[in-house]
């Protein structure tokens, strides 16, 4: 059986910006996870994407997989575009290429102006690449890179694209102190994230699957949290990895180690 992958980036102008990217001369180790590496996007290249994803930065399962949103966030990101229709043609990227470490070293960050000028040619690329018809930022750190780009050089003259700035799909786990508020905190995601939906889906002209507007309830169900398709991933990867099973994990006794190390480990599944 033949399995789809990405093709990675060979095709210009993303060669020549995953060759040239910003390190730690750019990214202070006080605010990133350097020492893990830059994850760079996830979805297409090839100049069919129609919608354009920007997130916040990678998590413990972007990096072992080395795409941008695959875990639990990613998940819930997908559900919201099979919900639009759109089942390949999209991009993401996020708006840093490094996980954030510390709760507010994103803030200090997000007006570098050498972390903003890479992410804008990453910008520049796939706008000028692609065919898009809407821009969704998911986090307030996203909206914020998206008008950083409306502000540059390499903006101006452009036609103005549809936008939708909407929640982060895992605000409620990192705003929740109970289950209550936890449940309280994914109703109120699901809320904006179906205002989004109504007024994105009548921009969407070109979906993959003709599909009637579905708006969510107030919780996410097992048909919202999709695995993610094959393609959008490196070869060879085993299935479990794109589940929604947990299986990546930081853990250490003090906070240098617990950044140095990701526990990994195949879930039971994979072995029945």
């Amino acid at each position: 059986m033949s399995i789809a992958f990405c093709p990675g980036y060979s095709r210009e102008p993303f060669a020549t910006l995953v060759a040239n990217y910003p390190g730690r001369d750019v990214h202070p180790l006080k605010d990133f996870r350097v020492e893990w590496g830059p994850i760079f996007h996830r979805g297409r290249l090839d100049g069919t994407a129609r919608v354009f994803i920007i997130g916040q930065d990678p998590a413990q399962h972007e990096v072992c997989v080395r795409r941008i949103l695959v875990g639990t966030a990613g998940k819930r990101v997908h559900g919201f575009l099979k919900r639009l229709g759109m089942t390949r043609s999209y991009v993401l990227i996020n708006t840093f290429l490094y996980s954030v470490f510390g709760q507010s070293g994103g803030t200090r960050q997000i007006k570098n102006p050498a972390i903003t000028a890479y992410r804008n040619q990453w910008i520049k690329a796939i706008l000028d690449s692609s065919p898009i018809d809407a821009v969704i930022a998911f986090g307030g750190l996203a909206n914020q890179a998206w008008e950083q780009w409306l502000a540059s050089s390499d903006a101006a003259g452009r036609p103005a694209l549809p936008f939708e700035p909407l929640t982060h799909p895992t605000w409620p786990e990192s705003s929740s102190k109970s289950k209550a508020d936890h449940d309280k905190a994914i109703e109120t995601l699901l809320k904006g994230w179906n205002a989004g939906l109504q007024r994105l889906k009548p921009i969407i002209k070109h979906p993959d699957v003709a599909t009637p507007l579905a708006l969510y309830g107030t919780k996410f169900t097992d048909d919202d949290l999709p695995d993610l398709p094959s393609g959008d991933l490196p070869p060879g990867l085993p299935e479990w990895m794109l589940s929604e099973e947990s299986w990546a994990d930081r853990q250490g006794a003090t906070p240098d180690l617990k950044r140095r190390t990701i526990f990994m480990r195949a879930p039971a599944s994979a072995i029945k």
